[in-house]
């Protein structure tokens, strides 16, 4: 199957599953994805993927869930949950990368396999770690203040689209140039490095795209709150 299809349908089955969690479990159910998912998507982004003609990581898809799942909080129950949604994701972030720096730090059995990988893993560059806590917090948080921003501006129904796509488009650019500055500035060129920070937008702008429909099915849903 073509990396394209395939990204789409995994775009689909990841936004889908996040409004499965919010129907059975309402605003708990959003903040226990936020939870897992800002883990999962620091684990996805360590693969590389062409997609469209661009080199993209995996972790751009399941990273913009959080993004709806807090313009979700934000649009139904107010800007104070959406951030307490995005502490409680920062928190569980850091909680699982402490954990795992004291897993890889076990001296292996001689016949375990699993240690290299796990290194492979969780043996985190400082410079890339402090970039990603640092897109995320600062990322998140603009997002929550900008949607309930433009939630007064565009208060109708029917322009729903334009505060979750907009608030979505403009965060995710923050967190794009945070991230790329902290973590690889000085690795390469400026025009790698530009080149890069670009793919890396374009890929989570369409990401941003494609979440809509499904904040529109989020506003109808009675979840079990």
């Amino acid at each position: 199957m073509p990396n394209e299809i395939l990204w789409l349908i995994f775009a689909v089955a990841n936004f889908s599953m996040l409004l499965v969690f919010y129907r059975l479990f309402g605003r708990t159910g959003l903040f226990v994805w936020i939870g897992f998912s800002t883990v999962l998507a620091n684990m996805q982004v360590l693969k590389l993927v062409e997609i469209f003609g661009l080199v993209a990581t995996l972790g751009n898809i399941m990273y913009g869930t959080v993004f709806l799942a807090t313009d979700i909080l934000n649009e139904k129950y107010g800007k104070k949950e959406a951030r307490r949604a995005v502490w409680f994701g920062f928190s569980s972030l850091i909680a699982a990368t402490i954990i795992m720096q004291f897993v890889v730090a076990f001296i292996p059995h001689a016949d375990d396999w699993a240690h290299p990988h796990l290194a492979e893993i969780f043996d985190l560059l400082p410079q890339v770690a402090i970039g990603s806590l640092a897109a995320y917090l600062i990322s998140q948080l603009m997002d929550v203040q900008i949607y309930a921003f433009f939630k007064k501006i565009f208060a109708k129904p029917s322009q729903l689209w334009m505060r979750n796509t907009f608030s979505t488009a403009i965060s995710q650019f923050i967190d794009t140039v945070i991230f790329c500055t902290i973590a690889f500035w000085g690795w390469y060129s400026f025009g790698v490095w530009f080149e890069i920070l670009l793919t890396t937008y374009i890929i989570k702008f369409i990401v941003s795209l494609i979440d809509t429909p499904f904040i529109y099915i989020a506003r109808w849903l009675k979840p079990k709150d």
